[in-house]
């Protein structure tokens, strides 16, 4: 048995999210039929974060045990060619010892979430960026942003449905960062809770707006408390773009 490690890279857009669901297609559901057709049985595909529904990957990471040993070229290959026309790509494969695990191995996951700042509307980047058409204050989205850096009590930001053992993450990252049009926020941390970087956004927005002020989200996070949290943002802006090991 080898195990094999994939960086891939998807369009959250036509998907259920990544983790397979009997009567939804998801991402984890396309590439496990695609590792099927080369294999005997069905691998069991591991991903190092479970992306919701309409989220990307730039970097997604997940690993696969295989009955026999591929060059790893020729696999990457031949499960490209059993993903189309789905919109998945594996970039890069190599074969990685059995204590690997691409979920629990991860030492630290960065997410991009893009916001395109601007009166019209999106065409290209259609599903792909959170379109805003009312001017935001980026310079003072980031100096709200860094009183989230560190260790903290996330319950604000944490999903009613999220199945952690504990609210307390560590917030290593959380930058943005305008270029013309576009806003970037950048987040880095070893773990999130379910829907945290969609919501820390979403808060955020209101200080750009200038709906709140720039210490209301520091306010926010102390509160502890869901009902503090802005209005989530969309899930097509935000994307998974690197994992560390």
């Amino acid at each position: 048995m080898a195990r094999f490690k994939m960086t891939i890279e998807y369009d959250g857009g036509p998907f259920a999210g990544w983790q397979l669901q009997a009567d939804a297609l998801t991402v984890q559901g396309v590439l496990e039929n695609a590792v099927a057709v080369l294999t005997q049985g069905r691998p069991v595909v591991h991903a190092a974060g479970r992306t919701d529904a309409g989220v990307h990957a730039t970097g997604q990471v997940a690993h696969v045990d295989i009955e026999r040993a591929w060059d790893t070229r020729v696999l990457r290959n031949a499960i490209n060619a059993h993903l189309r026309p789905h919109p998945v790509s594996v970039l890069a494969i190599e074969e990685v010892t059995e204590d690997f695990h691409a979920r629990f191995s991860a030492l630290r996951r960065h997410y991009l979430y893009r916001i395109v700042n601007r009166p019209a509307p999106l065409a290209l980047e259609l599903g792909k960026a959170w379109w805003h058409p009312v001017p935001l204050d980026h310079v003072a989205m980031h100096e709200a942003a860094q009183a989230l850096l560190g260790k903290h009590d996330f319950t604000t930001f944490r999903a009613s449905s999220c199945q952690a053992q504990s609210p307390v993450k560590t917030l290593d990252r959380f930058d943005v960062m305008r270029s013309g049009d576009a806003i970037d926020v950048v987040v880095e941390a070893r773990s999130f809770l379910h829907h945290q970087v969609r919501s820390m956004v979403g808060s955020l927005k209101l200080v750009g707006d200038g709906k709140w002020p720039i210490e209301e989200l520091a306010r926010a996070l102390h509160a502890r408390d869901r009902t503090r949290c802005g209005p989530v943002a969309p899930p097509t802006g935000l994307y998974l773009t690197q994992v560390d090991y």
